[in-house]
């Protein structure tokens, strides 16, 4: 029979596993759609008139996809952290530092999400210009990775709370 632990962490552990599986391709197809763009821009800049969408089209792509491989890169554990002081702690007062570390990462998380969005709808009525695209749509990255953010550290957390264990980084293992 499973655990209280177990019925709750699992569909949660599915839903991160689903946004990863959705934000990976969408971060490579970003990546690969910057490298056509850029390599377009210098080859008519070079050999014809310079195409003027190229240089606005690379800025969003650098820009969606910094903030979405942010949201892979916190999911797997792979943001900067310093955690000497935090490791060099008896294990009662680690796992308490370390959940009022993913608590202030949640807050800062939802406050983002906020701030995201208020200047998404500050900026709705610009437009880009050369696509003459809402501006609203390239700033709407900010709070959507900040949200993911927030599921993924909300699932540390209540990880952290019933299995007293925070996430492995991929490739590293607990002695």
């Amino acid at each position: 029979m499973a655990t209280f632990s177990q019925t709750l962490l699992t569909p949660l552990r599915w839903v991160e596993r689903g946004l990863d599986a959705i934000i990976q391709p969408v971060v490579f197809i970003g990546m690969a759609a910057l490298i056509g763009v850029i390599t377009l821009q210098i080859v008519s800049r070079v050999l014809f008139t310079a195409v003027g969408w190229t240089e606005e089209v690379a800025r969003f792509l650098l820009i969606w996809i910094t903030f979405l491989a942010g949201t892979l890169a916190f999911q797997r554990g792979h943001h900067i952290a310093v955690t000497f002081a935090v490791d060099a702690l008896p294990a009662r007062l680690r796992q308490v530092a370390r959940m009022l570390a993913v608590l202030a990462v949640i807050a800062f998380m939802i406050t983002l999400v906020v701030i995201g969005y208020r200047y998404m709808q500050v900026q709705s009525f610009q437009k880009s210009a050369s696509l003459r695209l809402p501006m609203s749509y390239v700033y709407a990255v900010m709070p959507i990775s900040a949200a993911i953010m927030a599921w993924y550290a909300v699932v540390d957390l209540l990880e952290l709370l019933f299995e007293g264990k925070p996430k492995q980084p991929m490739g590293e293992q607990t002695p």
